[in-house]
Parts: structure tokens; sequence; C-alpha cells
């Protein structure tokens, strides 16, 4: 199988660089596609709503397409929000964000293993959060 590809859309401006394609392609199964969007709060909470039924703003939400596509839309204002009020760099929080989405997208659902697997990652790429 060929290796993770990854298509990222910004729909709002932001400085945050990550290597997003690396993270993924170490969270993701080989040959997966993913599309991240860098999005800000209208379009995360209008995904949230249309999708989810829910009509609070996200800071990450994964939808899987198939079991080897899937989209990541990345809400990078709430993101920064959340790291001030937990004393975080936006930076080390939105990665956390965006491996977290890509285990969803993986099949993992919350709980220990699935954070140690986040964990692994973020301290490969220089990313990890000090909780």
């Amino acid at each position: 199988m060929s290796s993770t590809t990854l298509d990222i859309k910004r729909t709002v401006k932001d400085t945050v660089r990550l290597p997003f394609a690396h993270m993924a392609a170490a969270a993701l199964p080989k040959g997966y596609q993913l599309s991240l969007v860098i999005c800000g709060d209208r379009l995360a909470q209008r995904m949230n709503k249309e999708y989810r039924k829910k009509t609070y703003h996200p800071n990450v939400l994964s939808f899987p397409l198939s079991k080897t596509e899937g989209e990541i839309f990345l809400n990078i204002r709430k993101a920064a929000r959340e790291a001030r009020t937990q004393g975080l760099s936006t930076r080390e929080w939105i990665a956390h964000l965006f491996v977290h989405g890509c285990f969803h997208l993986a099949g993992y659902d919350h709980g220990d293993k699935m954070e140690a697997l986040e964990s692994k990652i973020l301290k490969k790429f220089g990313t990890e959060i000090g909780r």
C-alpha cells in the first residue's frame, strides 16, 4: 500500500505550523487519505450542528468516510482559547487535538490505550503536553 496522503485547507489565517502529514502517517494506517480543514468557530459549529446535531463550538471533529479515508475539522480559534485557559502552548494543544482526531478516524475510542498512543506520537514530534 502507498503512504498516507494529506490534503490541507485553511479557511482562517493561522500561524501554527506542525508536521501534520508526518503526524497523520504515524497515527493512521498506510494508504489512508486524510483531508484536514483548519477552520474557526463558525465552520466548526456549522459542521457540528449539521452532522452531529450539536450546537456548541467543537475544537476538533473527525469524520470517517471509509476505512481508508476521512476528514478532520480543526477549530484553531477554540483550540487557542482552550490552550490559554489550560496554561498550554497553542501549538502543543493543536497537535494533541489533531492526533486525537486521527486516532478516532483509526477506530479508537477514548481510553488509556488511545491516550498512550497519542502521547507516544506527540513525544516523537516534540509536542507532548505536560499533564
